[in-house]
């Protein structure tokens, strides 16, 4: 039962559907608290001064309040009455994603708490409010400027600047009750299985009772194609196998982005469905062999692009579902097969759109932001919190057939020496993390710079060289396991040396172009407009550049892949294919014609 008037009213979580839910975007009580003593003021128990509309950032144009000063905490309050249909029955309150640190009160009762800026909670409301009864949640979030906290790309100054953008607090993804019984499912983990023509499933469940049983259909357009029962009240995650025939074997890939439908019952001991919801899958695999990634067995090379995924309106918000899908239609018609998903554990629902477009996608974390000062030897220090979101994001994302690899960290810099640092403990336990969690995918245990775990299954590097020339030099080394690897000017290393994994250049390219500032030579001052390199002149010398970069590392025989920075301007950095608004910028034939020559690595016989 969505509110079809609010903001971004679709479900939120389309790999886990249920019937009923609530959308409860649209406009809440709001009040900024930049001392962040609210709760000495009485902030709880009173009305809030101003309003703002859910879920779009109090930074952004589309809340309504458009405060981009820096905003130590903020304050949500929202009277709701809940659904009468819902007698009997437990009711969830979901947030998609606050920033940074939550605490949530139902009716002055705390009812959660939060930490991390990119990744969904519950609150259970439990006996505070039943069905037809009104309650009032009100929630604070603290997002202070200081301190190693995973904030992504933004800005910890006051102003925008380089590739730091304006920064998010508080709700900035869809908010939504749910109702549930005591006894119900939790979310499933599908992992396919292509070599075995199968999806194995992990159904956990909130508890156990007798007699109770689990089920799960799989589907697709010519109807039911295998259907597993198993028992619910032994296991607290029951484990069921679904084959598939081979006449109803279709592998997922970016030419047939194929989608089985998945049906998930939880019975009584009388065979009645207590608790159900919709899922899917993609039946497809991801695998090493040398230096490729393979995707079903094959070489795929990744012409990926870096998504930062801002919206000049929304901010890190998307201003609606079909923005999303937008993003993903440009990068493909550029010529792009997928995306570092960068800096930002994108929203639920851009996934679901990669899935079922067949667009390949890396998950990331939003680290960007561990720095906290002192010896170049000690200076990048995340603290727990890195590792517990993480696993949040890799516990919702999991199942997305479109997600080929996970990296945990970007760009951690620190000199390597003989004293085991916090960096290097936080860095393996993130890689520990991701391995526990999914051992079907590979890892990166830190994009660019300070690769600090040695087996990591993949290595690259970022290199924003904008001559070609000079950039085939830099890049030669690859076929004699010697490739570029980022290092101190001085030459002192971040990173443990190469071993021989799939190696790719994961940033390059960023060319510095703004027709407007290079007609009113505005783009000189980088505060205006900024980028890598020396701006080109003119739009054919961009797409000169831009072509004899991308052959260098299409013609490699040993690159799997790459990624270009980047898919559209964002604020003042100017060196999207796109403008930030998404508007035509280049020439974008010419830059799909860039790229759709056989890389080097598809051309090998893959036998």
């Amino acid at each position: 039962m969505p509110t079809h008037s609010a903001p971004r009213p679709e479900y939120p979580r389309p790999q886990f559907v249920r019937r009923d839910w609530l959308n409860l975007n649209g406009a809440w009580q709001f009040e900024t608290d930049r001392g962040d003593s609210g709760l000495e003021r009485g902030l709880l128990d009173r009305e809030l001064s101003g309003e703002i509309l859910v879920p779009f950032p109090p930074e952004s144009e589309l809340s309504g309040v458009g405060d981009t000063d820096f905003l130590e905490a903020v304050w949500y309050r929202r009277a709701l009455t809940l659904p009468a249909a819902w007698a009997g029955r437990r009711v969830l309150l979901h947030f998609g994603a606050v920033d940074h640190d939550t605490t949530v009160w139902a009716d002055g009762k705390e009812v959660a708490r939060h930490r991390g800026g990119f990744t969904p909670f519950t609150a259970d409301l439990g006996d505070i409010a039943g069905a037809g009864e009104e309650v009032v949640i009100t929630v604070r979030a603290r997002d202070p400027k200081s301190g190693p906290q995973a904030r992504g790309k933004q800005a910890v100054q006051y102003a925008n600047h380089d590739c730091n953008y304006t920064r998010v607090t508080g709700i900035w993804q869809t908010v939504w009750l749910e109702p549930v019984p005591d006894l119900h499912l939790r979310r499933p983990r599908i992992t396919p299985d292509l070599a075995g023509s199968a999806f194995h499933l992990e159904l956990p469940l909130s508890g156990n009772r007798p007699g109770h049983r689990v089920r799960a259909v799989l589907s697709d357009a010519d109807g039911e194609v295998s259907r597993a029962e198993a028992r619910a009240d032994l296991d607290l995650a029951p484990r069921l196998h679904l084959p598939v025939p081979d006449d109803r074997r279709r592998a997922w890939c970016p030419e047939d982005p194929h989608l089985y439908d998945l049906r998930l019952e939880l019975l009584d001991n009388a065979g009645q469905v207590v608790d159900s919801a919709e899922s899917y899958a993609g039946l497809r695999a991801v695998g090493l062999r040398g230096k490729a990634v393979l995707l079903n067995g094959r070489p795929v090379f990744q012409r990926l692009v870096l998504d930062q995924g801002w919206y000049p309106d929304g901010l890190m918000t998307a201003p609606t579902d079909a923005a999303l899908v937008r993003d993903i239609e440009l990068a493909m018609a550029a010529g792009f097969n997928g995306a570092r998903l960068h800096q930002k554990v994108f929203e639920e629902r851009f996934l679901y759109h990669a899935d079922r477009l067949g667009y390949l996608v890396w998950g990331e974390f939003g680290d960007w932001g561990c720095e906290t000062g002192g010896s170049s030897g000690d200076n990048q220090r995340p603290d727990a919190s890195y590792v517990a979101q993480w696993l949040e994001a890799l516990e919702r994302d999991y199942s997305h057939p479109s997600i080929i690899g996970w990296c945990p960290l970007n760009e951690t810099y620190q000199k390597l020496h003989d004293r085991i640092t916090t960096l290097d403990d936080v860095t393996r336990a993130m890689f520990l993390a991701t391995k526990a969690m999914d051992t079907t995918r590979p890892v990166i245990d830190a994009s660019g710079y300070a690769h600090r775990v040695p087996e990591t299954d993949i290595y690259d590097a970022h290199n924003y060289e904008q001559d070609p020339a000079a950039f085939r030099q830099l890049m030669s080394g690859l076929a004699k396991d010697a490739p570029f690897v980022n290092a101190y000017d001085d030459g002192a290393p971040y990173s443990q040396p190469y071993r021989g994994q799939p190696y790719f250049v994961s940033e390059f390219g960023g060319i510095w172009w703004d027709p407007q500032a290079a007609a009113d030579r505005s783009g000189e001052d980088r505060t205006v407009s900024w980028g890598y390199g020396q701006r080109v002149r003119d739009e054919e010398e961009f797409h000169e550049r831009f072509a004899g970069l991308t052959e260098v590392l299409l013609s490699d025989r040993d690159m799997f892949g790459y990624c270009y920075t980047q898919l559209t301007d964002v604020f003042q950095e100017q060196n999207g294919i796109y403008r930030f608004d998404r508007g035509v910028k280049l020439d974008v034939a010419r830059v799909r014609a860039a790229q759709l020559r056989p890389a080097a690595i598809e051309e090998q016989d893959p036998a």
